[in-house]
């Protein structure tokens, strides 16, 4: 049994030495937990605050709805193949394409942590059912191949959790500076 430890933000760190889907995901984990770190403690009205002077209508609110669609996405939609939950399966993407980051100003601080810490907790019961059984330190699950949509290639579980963490990591670049406007909070 690997020891999981946690830095002062109480971030778990990814193991030093493990197997690859143990590293995939303990460096998923952690970077889930900087983004939770980032918009902790906040109010509703910081959770929809956006960078002074810039015109992006990024927020922290909208940011933490973004990545529960996307955790939804790829673990729910494309990983089992079947998209099962709301709020996703009934918004009107097409009449909003942003949908996930502009419904996000109707939403509560206690809404937004919500949706997005369930949508992560039912990613991260996908990944575990999808490893169930490896015997091959998960290869042969990590390899196995999702049908995103017609006209694109299949992914592999390997490339999902690949591209999550090049997702979380971009997104929470942007969290850092985010969070800095907000109240002046700093940090890696």
């Amino acid at each position: 049994m690997t020891t999981v430890f946690y830095d002062e933000q109480g971030r778990p760190e990814p193991p030093a030495a493990a197997g690859e889907a143990a590293t995939l995901l303990g460096f998923l984990d952690f970077l889930r937990a900087s983004l939770e770190w980032k918009c902790s403690g906040l109010d509703t009205e910081a959770l929809h605050r956006r960078l002074p002077g810039h015109p992006s209508e990024m927020t922290l609110g909208g940011m933490l709805k973004h990545l529960a669609f996307v955790e939804f996405w790829w673990f729910e939609a494309v990983a089992l193949g079947e998209p099962t939950s709301e709020p996703w399966v009934s918004a009107d993407w097409d009449a909003d394409p942003d949908w996930d980051w502009h419904s996000a100003a109707q939403d509560s601080a206690d809404d937004l942590r919500a949706v997005w810490s369930d949508q992560v907790a039912r990613s991260r019961q996908t990944v575990v059912d999808l490893l169930a059984g490896a015997d091959d330190d998960g290869a042969a699950a990590l390899a196995r191949t999702h049908r995103i949509r017609e006209g694109r290639d299949p992914v592999s579980l390997r490339w999902i959790l690949t591209h999550m963490i090049e997702e979380y990591g971009r997104h929470c670049g942007h969290a850092d500076l985010l969070r800095e406007a907000v109240d002046g909070q700093t940090g890696e």
